[in-house]
């Protein structure tokens, strides 16, 4: 359930990446044998969109237009997706209560990620927080999905 919680604090700061991770891998066939990922979640097309919408969520991240993301639908996209992904990396057996678990994670990291990033935009700005953001949410979520399929 260790990988579940890691994702789920990813989740809080990209919504996408998650989910965008656990596909790939499982198009991959990298995640661990007996998961409990939806097999649609494995097809390259499902995978390839996930990232397509992760590396759009990124892009937004950076514009002075992009809603926090502790507004309702953005806490409500970072539940579902921290839900599929932490079902994904947790044994079919425990599924549901990885996904409730992920989904909640995500959320409760939504805040203290968000208090984080106003606080440091206001010294370095909104494109190289973002960056620097991207760059530990990514390094994270490969990290996490590597151990899970070791």
């Amino acid at each position: 359930m260790l990988a579940t919680v890691q994702m789920g604090l990813i989740g809080g700061q990209r919504a996408m990446t998650p989910l965008a991770t656990v596909a790939v891998a499982a198009a991959r066939g990298e995640l661990p044998a007996d998961n409990g990922a939806p097999k649609l979640l494995g097809h390259p097309l499902v995978a390839a969109g996930a990232v397509l919408l992760a590396i759009g969520e990124m892009a937004g991240d950076k514009q002075k237009t992009a809603p926090d993301r502790i507004v309702p639908i953005g806490l409500a996209a970072r539940f579902v997706t921290s839900a599929i992904a932490g079902a994904a990396l947790a044994p079919r057996r425990q599924r549901w209560l990885a996904a409730a678990v992920g989904g909640v994670v995500a959320v409760a990291a939504s805040y203290p990620g968000w208090r984080l990033r106003m606080a440091s935009m206001r010294r370095h700005g909104q494109t190289p927080t973002g960056f620097a953001e991207d760059a530990a949410v990514l390094a994270g979520a490969a990290a996490v999905v590597r151990r899970a399929g070791a």
